[in-house]
């Protein structure tokens, strides 16, 4: 799980970690560096096998189920479900105790909650859209209000136009008119949307404000939390003088 072992860099566990997945892509140099065992729905069992790991974290979301319980046989799994930010800060916690960097992880977890407190009180006066936000094309899809990237649009103080749905349900830009969306975003993973969809879109919805954003500081729930409050203070700044 990408955000996942980017967790395990910042809390410096550099010597432990043994593996990872293709997707892995932060840092750098561990994505460089470490052996990689596959993608998250396509684990290369039998190399996971070959590095005898201790400890092994996966996701309920991300990972397939048959493939997590073939590994939990003859390994220590540790299955993570995460759907909101307090979930996210008891994962941290979690892999804190399970890793003896409880202290670490306690102190990233204070700085995170001060990060999205300051969000919060910078939102009083901004105006809250009737927003989507689209994760895939072809069919489009978009987010329910059951998911980890709803509740960081709720915390960005936008509203979900699609929040009464579950997990990612396709969507058209027929239901995008009826929702009356006024704002919506197209991320940056795991569809890499680029300046020519808005253009696409742009002429089927005149009315609606259109931009790229960072699927990573929606989606990612590990250390990359600490950089997310920013980021989406810095949408605000930019984009929501509508």
């Amino acid at each position: 799980m990408p955000s996942q072992t980017e967790l395990l860099h910042y809390l410096g566990l550099e010597e432990e970690t043994t593996g990872i997945t293709k997707f892995c892509v932060h840092p750098k140099e561990w994505f460089h560096k470490k052996t990689r065992v596959g993608g998250t729905k396509t684990i290369n069992i039998n190399l996971v096998q070959q590095l005898q790991p201790d400890l092994i974290i996966a996701n309920k979301e991300e990972n397939v189920k048959e493939q997590v319980e073939e590994l939990a046989k003859d390994h220590a799994v540790w299955l993570t479900d995460v759907n909101d930010l307090e979930e996210a800060l008891q994962m941290i916690r979690d892999i804190g105790e399970l890793t003896g960097k409880i202290t670490e992880a306690d102190v990233l977890i204070k700085k995170i909650n001060a990060g999205f407190a300051s969000l919060l009180q910078q939102q009083t006066t901004n105006p809250k859209l009737q927003t989507a936000y689209l994760i895939w094309r072809d069919p489009y899809m978009t987010v329910g209000g059951d998911t980890f990237i709803n509740d960081m649009l709720v915390k960005s103080g936008f509203i979900n136009a699609f929040g009464s749905k579950e997990r990612y349900p396709e969507i058209n830009v027929a239901e995008l008119k009826t929702q009356n969306c006024k704002l919506l975003l197209l991320s940056s993973e795991p569809y890499p949307f680029k300046q020519k969809h808005i253009d696409e879109l742009s002429a089927q919805l005149p009315a609606c404000k259109i931009i790229l954003v960072d699927g990573e500081m929606f989606s990612w729930y590990g250390s990359r939390l600490l950089m997310a409050p920013e980021y989406f203070r810095e949408i605000t700044r930019k984009h929501l003088s509508l």
